[in-house]
């Protein structure tokens, strides 16, 4: 055997035992995970959606990542490792809003959510949430951008017991991103876990102002989507989670809003802007 055929098959020999080694954590892991829904169920359950952890993995994992191997591999790897072993604890499906076409959610979904969680298409994202609501313990997925079509559909999230916002998705962020649409992932509101650094709210005004966007910037907020509601017109706004919500109605105020209603949509982790990759 040649120096160059010897030095190979040594390589290949590395990679099947790197192999193993991957394939027998993934069967720890999934132990460590029955013996997690064990002490759950002698606790008397819990949600198994995490979504401050997730992100908190998500974040580190794109901060070590290094090498060869494409961030956007790695990330898929690991949402379908985090979206798997959850189904396994807690069966769910994913109930996705494909008003707008099903190209970009379907490549979503499976991305974030891979082929064992089950994906149900709906016609709007009033349906996704209606779906949630009525649901053991699904989870929703909606476009940010979801057209006028849609209407106020942020309404549906009103209420202590209605489906809330839980995560905002890509959470690492980047303009080549194979599944870069940006969504809300719905579910049922969350006792524990949920990640609160941004803040999403409903506000309804009876008019508009042209100073109103400007006073919500000033408060670190984002005007994410408006549409007229029964009651005037709604906003869907993104705000820091350590905002001061009388202070966003006394800038609303001095903007000229007039009678003003703020109501809670959910929450979700900020979002993660990955380094550019170096050329090769």
């Amino acid at each position: 055997m040649t120096e160059p055929d010897k030095l190979l098959g040594e390589m290949r020999q590395n990679i099947d035992r790197i192999d193993l080694a991957m394939h027998e954590l993934l069967i720890e892991r999934g132990e460590i995970i029955d013996r997690l829904i064990e002490i759950k169920a002698r606790q008397g359950g819990g949600s198994a959606f995490r979504p401050g952890r997730e992100a908190s993995m998500m974040r580190a994992l794109a901060e070590r990542h290094r090498g060869l191997l494409p961030l956007d591999t790695v990330e898929g790897i690991w949402r379908i490792i985090i979206s798997t072993f959850t189904y396994v604890q807690a069966n769910y499906s994913v109930h996705a809003d494909v008003a707008n076409g099903d190209a970009a959610m379907r490549d979503s979904v499976r991305f974030h959510f891979g082929f064992t969680v089950p994906l149900v298409f709906h016609n709007g994202p009033s349906a996704v949430i209606a779906a949630v609501a009525g649901s053991q313990g699904d989870l929703g997925m909606v476009r940010l951008d979801s057209g006028p079509a849609s209407g106020a559909w942020w309404t549906a999230l009103a209420g202590q017991s209605a489906p809330k916002i839980i995560a905002r998705l890509p959470f690492v962020e980047r303009p080549d991103h194979p599944a870069g649409m940006p969504v809300f992932i719905i579910s049922k509101p969350l006792a524990e876990a949920a990640a609160t650094e941004v803040r999403i709210i409903m506000v309804t005004l009876d008019r508009w102002r042209e100073g109103i966007a400007l006073a919500i910037a000033r408060c670190g907020g984002e005007i994410l989507e408006n549409a007229a509601s029964g009651i005037g017109l709604s906003l869907l706004v993104a705000i820091p989670g350590s905002t001061d919500e009388d202070a966003l109605r006394q800038a609303l105020r001095a903007a000229g809003a007039g009678d003003i209603r703020i109501a809670d949509a959910g929450s979700h982790a900020s979002r993660f802007e990955a380094p550019p990759r170096a050329p090769q």
